[in-house]
């Protein structure tokens, strides 16, 4: 059971992330403060808040499985966000700022509505919820399962339920310039807990390299270790998520200016990867170790097989960590999830009220606010209850990224970069990727389909989306 100690920390944690909420429930003025920070926000404000928001809490606890399960090749899964974060810095971010020159925008499908037409700015606001909704969903799961790690009695049920009502009324209250506030402090926090209590006190209690050498396979060492198809799914999973995020384009917004974004984007490539990929996989390693060594034996795990690799993480804090100690880093870790559950709530709410909401009923500016605030909490109830049914982080994560890149990166590419712009093709190629891979994503889950290749879905949606753009335009030419 944790000790009292430990509690109070978190507890007042907890608190204080509240009370930041309410600080800026009383300054948010209107729907710019709500949505975009007020659109003055520095380089390292957003940049911090962005590697928070897209590491944050369901890729620590997942990248802290893949150490587990595979080892340090876990972390070429980060590089991705480093390469996707870099090459929307140079490509993207200058396009959005021109049309930004030109039109004042809130949300992602915005942009198809300036440079295609409302229909498919509708579509793509339902497929960014949807996407959003899955995630946010991952993020309160990853919370769940580090409170069931930390609170033995607590069934990850009641965890889910904890964990998510008290994101939800956060972010209800604060809107986004809270979020990027408090996400640079979260971060801090969760760097400082990894390197200062977690990794180091990890590394000692498993006996350092020699012990570690001699317990794992060789190959949980090597960079090596990985499937070429793994890395090509993650590439085309997470690379994309850059271009089509509105987390992302919510930050974009909120900087003062395209050098501030740019800056911004190239740091939190920087912290996605080696800094923080490379943090994840070493402890979930460390618990791999650990479990291997009989450290968790008391706790009812013996073998790698017994046990979820998500849980190694969690299970391994909770085992190593000294009163007091043990509460600063679970904050970090809570302070991690947080950073992003109340970014994607943030984001459906936009696309549900901006996007879906005001295309049939105007909504009068002066009551915009309160009908954000109403979105958001009505997100979060829908998120907490797909939470329920889930049990994997990494996989609802992945699953929601796919939908959306899938769904949206053809027509936004399109949308920016394709001469002739056609909107009845990127509204067909939208629906037709999507489409694909959910209907396959739903297969392999459901019936245990494998893929071709081992490839994932989320490449069939793609290549579904292209070939339904190209050959719609083609035929509208005719």
């Amino acid at each position: 059971m944790i000790h009292p100690v430990d509690l109070s920390i978190f507890i007042v944690y907890l608190l204080a992330m509240l009370g930041v909420g309410l600080y800026f429930l009383r300054r948010n003025k209107d729907i710019d403060d709500y949505y975009v920070g007020g659109r003055g926000m520095s380089s390292w404000h957003i940049g911090l808040s962005v590697v928070a928001t897209d590491v944050g809490g369901g890729f620590s606890i997942g990248l802290g499985g893949l150490g587990f399960a595979m080892g340090i090749s876990g972390s070429w899964m980060l590089f991705t966000g480093l390469l996707g974060a870099w090459l929307a810095g140079t490509f993207l971010i200058p396009k959005v700022f021109k049309l930004l020159g030109q039109h004042k925008m809130y949300t992602f499908p915005e942009i198809f509505g300036r440079l295609f037409n409302p229909e498919v700015a509708f579509v793509a606001g339902i497929v960014s919820a949807i996407g959003y909704m899955g995630f946010t969903s991952a993020q309160i799961l990853a919370g769940a399962k580090l409170a069931t790690a930390t609170f033995p009695r607590m069934d990850l049920n009641t965890a889910i339920w904890v964990m998510g009502i008290t994101a939800v009324v956060y972010t209800v209250f604060g809107g986004l310039k809270a979020v990027i506030y408090t996400d640079t402090v979260q971060w801090a926090l969760l760097m400082g807990g990894l390197v200062f209590i977690g990794i180091p006190l990890a590394y000692l209690e498993v006996g350092g390299y020699a012990a570690i050498r001699e317990t794992v396979d060789p190959s949980f060492l090597t960079l090596t270790q990985v499937a070429p198809v793994k890395l090509l799914n993650w590439a085309v999973t997470i690379i994309p998520i850059w271009f089509v995020g509105m987390t992302l384009y919510q930050r974009i917004y909120a900087c003062r200016d395209e050098k501030t974004a740019r800056k911004a984007w190239y740091l939190a490539g920087l912290f996605e990867y080696p800094v923080m990929a490379f943090m994840g996989v070493l402890l979930g390693l460390f618990a791999r170790v650990a479990l291997d060594q009989g450290m968790f034996a008391s706790l009812g795990y013996s073998a790698a097989a017994a046990m979820d690799a998500e849980m190694g993480l969690p299970v391994l804090l909770r085992t190593i960590l000294p009163v007091g100690l043990m509460g600063l880093m679970m904050s970090a870790y809570f302070s991690a999830i947080m950073s992003t559950a109340d970014s994607c709530l943030m984001a459906a709410s936009g696309n549900l009220v901006t996007d879906i909401a005001a295309r049939f009923v105007p909504i009068p500016q002066e009551v915009l606010l309160r009908y954000s605030q109403v979105a958001t909490f009505v997100i979060g109830a829908l998120a907490l209850t797909l939470a329920t049914s889930m049990t994997q982080v990494l996989d609802l994560m992945l699953l929601s990224y796919s939908f959306m890149v899938s769904g949206l990166l053809v027509p936004l590419l399109a949308a920016f970069f394709f001469k002739k712009k056609d909107a009845g093709a990127a509204l067909v190629a939208m629906l037709v990727g999507g489409g694909t891979t959910l209907v396959l994503e739903i297969l392999k889950i459901s019936l245990d389909l494998g893929m071709p290749l081992g490839l994932d879905p989320n490449i069939f949606g793609i290549s579904a989306a292209f070939i339904a753009y190209f050959s719609t335009a083609k035929m509208n030419e005719i």
